[in-house]
């Protein structure tokens, strides 16, 4: 190997040194995530759709504990955990019932930079806050999901934590339990990736020359595995390659529901274009061998939308005149908060506080909250269900 091509293996060696500095960094002291969120008493009862009367009752009359206070007798908030545990007592769960199928939801792109991986974790938080079990499965080799997530896929993440034990041509394990990895969030687990997945890209495709069986079974095989772990969650967010290889392909098929993230920019645009086609073309040829797929929708999503800029503009009316219903009206504003953040290897939702300004903060969360919220109306109308009404709202159509 040439000096040249020898520096490859020296810069990746220099990067991954990086990400570990930064993660250390991030997550002081002990190199692990945490969550440090706490939630207040007007944002909880929002959350749980209720009154803050009925929050401070519940703990005047002790079926809820009262959040602790600091040396000045301020109330700290609530953590995840307390609002779940709230959740339970005054009976504001969201959850599905055991009829309800659960979202299985593929979060797909071809185009790298549309922010997939972001748009995934965000979901996963956004459900999370929400109240809902989620489970994350990083299908991609890049793993920036797992990192997201607070794992460093090249010290903390072998290949046999990875899909890789299940799916490759000599599977060590029968059923991806062994997997699952639990995250900071209480109600968020997680099944990482590493570099060492994209050896089942490999595997397949030369196991695939018998008239495709190999990756026939992978497929079903992948689609059973999700289906075993989903009856445990509400929500199972798939992160698959930017790419049309087999795993993407086993993924959009074990998947219940496709989410396409896009940016507001041509090359973005044609390459969504491009990626729905070959997707079409692919499924119809997969289709005409027995795999099929059933999804309860498809949807677009537009990431990285800036307002203040022309092209943006003129971009997502295209996309408005092109897909129609199938966009989602909200899109996800570019944000600096979410890219500070993102240096900080976190999500809007796990900040303790604002980055940037404390206006900046509360408009980028509300848009999240305004276009993930949208997602997880997709889902409830898919278990029959519509947002429960608050008892604000029910108390006013009374007076």
């Amino acid at each position: 190997m040439s000096s040249i091509v020898s520096q490859i293996g020296d810069l990746a060696e220099a990067g991954e040194r990086m990400i570990e500095r930064l993660r250390r960094k991030a997550f002081l002291p002990d190199s692990g995530k945490s969550l440090s969120v706490r939630i207040g008493i007007a944002d909880a009862a929002r959350l749980l759709g209720c009154s803050t009367n009925r929050i401070r009752m519940a703990e005047e009359d002790g079926r809820l504990p009262s959040p602790p206070a600091s040396d000045t007798g301020r109330r700290l908030g609530y953590t995840l955990e307390d609002m779940l545990h709230m959740r339970q007592i005054l009976g504001a769960s969201p959850q599905r019932s055991p009829e309800d199928v659960p979202a299985i939801i593929a979060v797909q792109n071809f185009k790298g930079g549309v922010g997939k991986s972001t748009v995934t974790t965000h979901l996963a938080h956004y459900f999370a806050m929400q109240g809902y079990r989620v489970l994350v499965v990083d299908c991609d080799s890049q793993a920036t999901t797992t990192t997201l997530f607070g794992f460093n896929p090249q010290f903390n993440v072998t290949r046999d934590d990875t899909l890789y034990a299940y799916l490759s041509i000599d599977p060590t394990q029968t059923d991806l339990s062994y997997a699952i990895k639990k995250t900071p969030w209480p109600n968020v687990d997680l099944i990482p990736s590493n570099l060492e997945l994209f050896d089942i890209e490999y595997e397949l495709a030369a196991g695939g020359s018998d008239g495709q069986s190999v990756l026939a079974a992978r497929f079903h095989k992948l689609k059973q595995g999700l289906a075993a772990l989903a009856c445990d969650y509400d929500v199972v967010l798939l992160d698959p390659p930017p790419a049309l290889g087999t795993i993407s392909l086993a993924v959009m098929q074990a998947a219940n529901a496709l989410l396409v993230p896009l940016a507001a920019t041509t090359p973005d645009f044609c390459s969504t274009i491009q990626f729905l086609s070959m997707t079409d073309q692919v499924l119809r040829q997969l289709e005409g061998v027995g795999i099929t797929l059933d999804y309860s929708f498809v949807r677009l999503i537009c990431s990285k939308f800036d307002s203040n800029d022309p092209s943006h503009t003129m971009i997502r009316a295209i996309m408005e005149q092109t897909f129609g219903p199938a966009l989602l009206p909200v899109p996800i504003l570019e944000s600096a908060e979410i890219s500070h953040a993102a240096l900080r290897m976190m999500t809007i939702y796990e900040l303790a506080r604002p980055i940037g300004s404390t206006k900046t903060h509360k408009r980028c969360r509300a848009n999240l909250d305004e276009s993930l919220g949208q997602i997880e109306q997709l889902v409830r109308q898919h278990w029959g269900r519509v947002t429960p009404a608050r008892e604000e709202d029910v108390l006013q159509t009374h007076v």
